[in-house]
């Protein structure tokens, strides 16, 4: 493996690197019926995963587990933090992307984590490119990554924007002059400073740096076709709790339904935006709620579903899975290109979902014009 390989997964590996050789103790979550203290790592940073934003800001767990129950909340500003910390048994349930859910599962032997159900996926949300501000105009998104052959380009590597980076220069037919593994505040820094030609970031991120006037907004998924071009966000759990405890299993994916069909309520916009703005800082509320529901331009990657809410592992987001395994079993990340069956184990999710009278998908967040936003 040459030294871009060998670097571009050192964050998504770190944490897991870092985990125990040996299996831990486990941490006893009692019997059901009993009350239980969970601590959930989640990102409010990763608007794919704001049903744990939902779930927090509104409570939604206290009416689905056992009374006297606690929930903490800790963000993690990357899935990996997340994972590093559910092989610790720090946290008990994880809302991260698809690339370092798919990586817990696969840490079995060590502590065993499985995928449960799913936030959402999306063509707009781990996979919006951005270039400088003096870049040409471009007449649609696969002629903007064309431009950027022989470039300066960067992501956040070992994360689903460089999957989908590498995939998109694939479809272009294009080979950046230099690759580079930066995380979001460096990639914000270059920007200003005209270090950099073009990046590929999830959102908020991409909002923040596109409304700010940094640099401006020049693709996305929705530019491309095939699967690949897509990404997930994942509900993952200690299976110690998903067996010990299926009162809390059930009780928290009924709470994630709850958010999901929130989220996925135009009327709840600007209430989502609220509630994301007081779990995270340094992003204006109005950019907060563009990268769940402001409208871009189709020449720019914009469409019409911002996130859809599958809850389920339905065959988009198999064929997801499968497109990210192989991708992260290529890059030596994890050991086989496809996962052990048990893996995910969305029965329950699929259970809560058809008693009420549900399919997947649940909803979507259809883009709005800038005019439905209100403080």
């Amino acid at each position: 493996m040459n030294l871009v390989k060998r670097g571009a997964f050192a964050l998504l590996s770190s944490a897991v690197l870092a985990a125990p050789t040996t299996s831990l103790a486990e941490v006893g979550f009692g019997k059901p019926g009993e009350k239980v203290d969970l601590v959930v790592g989640y990102q409010p940073y990763y608007t794919e995963s704001w049903s744990g934003v939902v779930i927090n800001g509104k409570e939604l767990w206290k009416k689905y587990l056992p009374k006297g129950s606690t929930a903490k909340f800790e963000i993690g500003l990357q899935g990996s933090v997340i994972v590093g910390k559910l092989l610790g048994e720090k946290n008990h349930l994880g809302y991260m992307g698809d690339m370092p859910a798919i990586v817990s599962t696969t840490k079995y032997k060590k502590v065993d984590i499985r995928i449960v159900a799913v936030l959402g996926t999306s063509r707009q949300q781990c996979n919006v490119f951005l270039v400088k501000n003096d870049a040409p105009q471009f007449k649609n998104g696969m002629e903007a990554v064309k431009w950027m052959d022989g470039k300066l380009v960067a992501a956040p590597k070992g994360a689903c924007t460089d999957r989908f980076g590498r995939w998109a220069f694939e479809q272009a037919g294009i080979k950046p002059k230099k690759y580079l593994n930066m995380n979001i505040e460096v990639i914000t820094s270059s920007f200003k400073n005209n270090k950099l030609d073009a990046a590929v970031i999830w959102e908020p991120t991409a909002s923040k740096i596109q409304r700010a006037g940094i640099a401006r907004r020049a693709a996305s998924g929705e530019s491309f076709e095939g699967i690949e071009g897509g990404d997930a966000g994942f509900l993952v759990m200690l299976n110690e709790l998903v067996q010990t405890r299926p009162d809390i299993h059930k009780g928290w994916l009924e709470a994630e339904l709850d958010a999901q069909l929130f989220l996925a309520d135009l009327k709840n916009a600007n209430d989502v935006a609220r509630m994301a703005d007081e779990q995270t800082e340094g992003i204006p509320r109005k950019t907060l709620w563009a990268s769940l529901y402001g409208k871009n331009p189709r020449a720019i990657g914009g469409g019409p579903n911002k996130v859809t809410y599958d809850f389920v592992v339905n065959e988009k987001v198999e064929g997801l899975i499968k497109a990210a395994t192989k991708f992260l079993h290529e890059q030596k990340v994890v050991p086989s290109e496809t996962l052990r069956q048990e893996a995910v184990m969305d029965q329950v999710a699929r259970q809560v979902m058809e008693a009420r009278g549900l399919k997947s998908p649940i909803g979507f967040a259809k883009e709005q014009d800038a005019s439905a936003y209100k403080e």
